[in-house]
């Protein structure tokens, strides 16, 4: 019951406090620790929950793409959606991961190809582009994001000025 209390107070707090944020980034996964601190077993649920949560979003996802062959989705595209490494290792590895200062700000649905691609012993160089890329969308999308703030401050100020 106090780790339901815990997950249900933290989760929802770290999600109204993100400004410009479209996804959890290792930011996010650090603060993590930081707010269960002292309590390593907390800090490991939120995070295996947040993970086992990314998972079966996934899933859905391809259910809901072939409902009327969802035996077929089970035997044949289910194994390949399930991450590499056990939640245990998830953790433990994109807690490693996100030591990097560089490696922060890539979304954890990204980090977690990357590290699993990794385990599995993909190629440096696979891995690198795939980071690379994911590091250059993340960006687009944020400079798009504050361009269009941006241009919304900038209508409004436009608009209050032809009232006033």
């Amino acid at each position: 019951m106090k780790r339901l209390f815990l997950v249900a107070l933290l989760l929802p707090a770290g999600l109204l406090a993100q400004d410009h944020k479209l996804f959890w980034d290792g930011i996010d996964w650090l603060k993590i620790s930081e707010k269960t601190a002292g309590f390593p077993e907390y800090t490991f649920f939120v995070k295996s929950a947040y993970l086992n949560g990314l998972q079966d979003g996934r899933l859905y996802d391809y259910y809901k793409l072939w409902p009327a062959d969802s035996i077929l989705v089970t035997e044949h595209l289910k194994p390949e959606l399930e991450d590499y490494l056990s939640t245990a290792e998830l953790v433990r590895v994109l807690d490693n991961y996100y030591k990097e200062p560089l490696n922060r700000y890539i979304p954890i649905a990204s980090a977690i190809l990357i590290v699993n691609m990794t385990a599995q012993g993909q190629p440096a160089s696979v891995v690198d582009e795939y980071a690379r890329r994911s590091k250059d969308w993340i960006n687009s999308l944020m400079l798009e994001i504050q361009n269009e703030d941006q241009y919304k401050m900038m209508r409004e100020k436009q608009k209050s000025k032809k009232k006033g």
